[in-house]
């Protein structure tokens, strides 16, 4: 019977110490001695490392190979008080299971990041601690901010914003307008007369919010009806 994971923000319960358990995550960072490696594994539920500790005698060289900075593991071992300073509890590596490997090259290594490049890793700098404490405050927040409307009878709507600007600069823009499309007005130099349109200008939904219908083709027109002020 396999054990159930888990998460690394749940691990450090002292009720679970000495008990079997299942962990998986990404790998921090490795270190050791020919006797012992320890590894630092994180599931993105808590901002904390889960120290994971091999003893060299239970696992080959083969096996602990593809081990590296940045690989995925499924690990399963009895959860004990941490002897060194750190942490307060550890993993006694029991199996092993490498779901992913990664390459030497792997971008967020054990070191120093600055903010530029971390700009240039988008889809990586979240799990570095800069960015994991900004994204858990930028929730907290965003999370308090709708549980107030929410708790005062207010509903969140997406609401679809319709902008002049072609905002991540697309070139190809979901197009809303109130003229006739079968009877357009031109201007003298022969093109649309959009101070007819409702806004007076060519408008468009934004390709810059959640509220832009990502599947609509964003080359069609979309005639809308306003209600008129009489």
């Amino acid at each position: 019977m396999s054990l159930k994971r888990t998460k690394i923000v749940d691990i450090f319960d002292p009720a679970l110490v000495g008990q079997q358990v299942c962990v998986k995550g990404w790998v921090r960072s490795r270190r050791g001695n020919k006797f012992v490696q320890f590894v630092a594994l994180n599931d993105g539920s808590t901002i904390n490392n889960l120290q994971i500790v091999i003893d060299l005698e239970k696992f080959s060289e083969e096996e602990l190979r593809p081990i590296t900075t940045g690989a995925s593991l499924h690990v399963e071992g009895q959860l004990v008080q941490s002897q060194g300073k750190g942490q307060t509890v550890e993993v006694q590596a029991q199996t092993i299971e490498v779901y992913g490997t990664c390459d030497d090259d792997y971008p967020m290594q054990k070191k120093g990041h600055t903010l530029e490049f971390l700009r240039t890793k988008a889809h990586l700098r979240m799990r570095t601690n800069t960015f994991g404490a900004v994204f858990r405050i930028r929730h907290h927040l965003a999370f308090a901010i709708h549980k107030f409307f929410n708790d005062k009878g207010f509903f969140y709507l997406h609401t679809p914003l319709i902008t002049a600007s072609d905002c991540e600069g697309a070139g190809d823009m979901f197009q809303v307008t109130t003229l006739d499309l079968g009877d357009l007005p031109k201007t003298e130099e022969g093109k649309t007369d959009y101070s007819k349109d409702f806004f007076g200008k060519s408008t468009s939904l934004t390709v810059s919010a959640p509220s832009a219908p990502p599947s609509a083709p964003r080359t069609a027109t979309r005639r809308a009806t306003w209600p008129s002020s009489g």
